[in-house]
């Protein structure tokens, strides 16, 4: 630090000049001691850091619900059917307990009785593989000519892994997200089946060549879109970083891995630069210099002021949280866009949060330095919220745009549930081939279909094909 230059030397003017520039470095210092002191508070309740990032010290905070208190009991609510354990009409196996032949009493025989009472056991039978033997029978006509049978046009080694048990292996390690070598012990423990890891990659190799051309046309239907969530996260391939983009809507997923995380990545996939509906998304900067319509994630913005309102005592942050969550609530319950009144009665409370917030937070002034002056988080995220308001508050204002990213954002917590068990990818084909492979079978459970039945089919060259409506 600078020493301070002799008080006695200066004029009023230069003492006035040094009174400035101290006043402007004591806030530009305070504005840093706040920040680091926030930064000790900050957990996955109140920013966006993962709930892993908690630690043990402490109980880890519970998510702020967007429920309004008191509105449905806990449990249960009226008229949901529920999901209980139903007996069978036709059981596989019956099995009669009768009484005692005879009477203890006087040792005449019983007369045959009626059944009073069932009880149903649901249990898996004993599973073990099944061999099917093909063979070829060869014939000669008395006239000489020579006849042969073919082999099934799927059947192609001497000996070979059927459909479903390389469907097993790809739903295990893809869609469960276990490593190869867990993957075969389970095949082996479960089935009595002798399995290596290089087939279960074998299968996911050819799983994903099989499944390539549907996700071609899933990304393509997802840019056609009126709306679609966006997202990305970092993924281990290779020893280094690289980044998941993923794009999704109600029905469909769609999965990319690059090395880069921005424009660049978006060229190399050949799909957002087409898009022209209202992208959803966390205000990263790359997503905003696309030319389409966007929406902001809202939980973003509602960790920030839960961190503004509970650590840094900001009475605006509560008005606005308690403005959006209303809104929310309101958009739900008319199953669509408000009404002109009611988006104006909204905006005009966001605009009375913005201006308490901005008198009580007022911008450092400037520095002197080169660059942009640092400001606090609570201007920050002022200003984004006043710039970007459109965006801000469009589930308010557009049908079918969510209050938050987290269509985008579920599709993204299964691959980091693959990293965190196998630690990253060895290579980058064995990443894209996850991505491809994901994509497909996050599809289809959207859609309601049974993501091994789908692999089975996918194995015997008749892939299932999602819905594009």
């Amino acid at each position: 630090m600078e020493s301070l230059p002799d008080l006695n030397q200066l004029d009023h003017a230069q003492k006035d000049t040094l009174i400035v520039s101290l006043s402007a470095r004591v806030v530009e210092l305070e504005i840093k001691v706040s920040e680091l002191e926030g930064r000790l508070a900050l957990n996955s309740k109140n920013s966006s850091k993962p709930p892993s990032s908690d630690g043990y010290s402490k109980p880890p905070p519970k998510p702020k619900s967007l429920r309004e208190k008191g509105k449905n009991p806990s449990g249960g609510q009226l008229g949901h059917p529920g999901h209980t354990l139903e007996k069978s009409a036709h059981p596989d196996h019956i099995i009669s307990h009768a009484p005692p032949a005879n009477c203890e009493t006087c040792g005449a025989s019983l007369p045959q009785g009626t059944v009073v009472e069932t009880r149903q056991v649901f249990d898996l039978p004993p599973m073990r593989y099944e061999v099917t033997e093909h063979q070829v029978v060869e014939t000669t006509c008395s006239c000489g000519q020579c006849y042969r049978g073919e082999f099934p046009e799927s059947v192609t080694a001497p000996v070979q892994y059927g459909p479903q048990v390389r469907a097993a292996a790809v739903h295990l390690s893809q869609h469960h997200m276990l490593p190869a070598q867990r993957t075969a012990e389970i095949m082996h423990d479960l089935c009595d089946l002798p399995l290596s890891d290089a087939t279960v990659l074998a299968a996911v190799s050819e799983a994903s060549v099989l499944l390539a051309p549907t996700v071609a046309t899933i990304g393509q239907a997802i840019v056609a879109s009126p709306v679609v969530n966006a997202d990305e996260t970092g993924m281990r391939v290779v020893g280094k970083l690289a980044w998941l983009h993923v794009l999704a809507t109600t029905l469909l997923t769609w999965m990319g891995i690059h090395a880069q995380r921005g424009s660049a990545a978006f060229d190399a996939f050949g799909l957002l630069g087409a898009f022209i509906g209202t992208l959803v998304h966390d205000g990263w900067k790359p997503y905003r210099d696309l030319a389409c319509v966007h929406a902001l994630c809202n939980a973003h913005h509602l960790r920030e002021l839960t961190y503004l309102f509970e650590e840094m005592q900001q009475a605006w942050a509560k008005q606005l949280i308690d403005m959006l969550v209303a809104a929310c609530h309101e958009v739900a319950e008319a199953g669509g866009s408000l009404t002109t009144e009611r988006i104006a009665y909204f905006r005009a409370l966001y605009w009375e949060s913005i201006t308490a917030g901005e008198a009580a937070n007022p911008r450092a002034p400037s520095s002197g330095k080169r660059g942009r002056t640092p400001q606090s988080k609570a201007v920050n995220l002022l200003e984004r919220l006043r710039i970007y308001a459109d965006d801000v508050l469009r589930f308010m204002t557009d049908p079918g745009v969510p209050f938050t990213n987290n269509l985008a954002e579920q599709s993204i917590r299964m691959p980091k549930v693959k990293q965190k068990v196998s630690g990253g990818f060895r290579t980058f084909a064995g990443a894209q081939s996850f991505c491809t492979i994901r994509s497909y079978l996050d599809t289809m459970r959207k859609q309601g279909v049974n993501p091994f039945l789908a692999l089975v089919q996918t194995f015997q060259r008749k892939v299932p094909q999602p819905r594009f409506d």
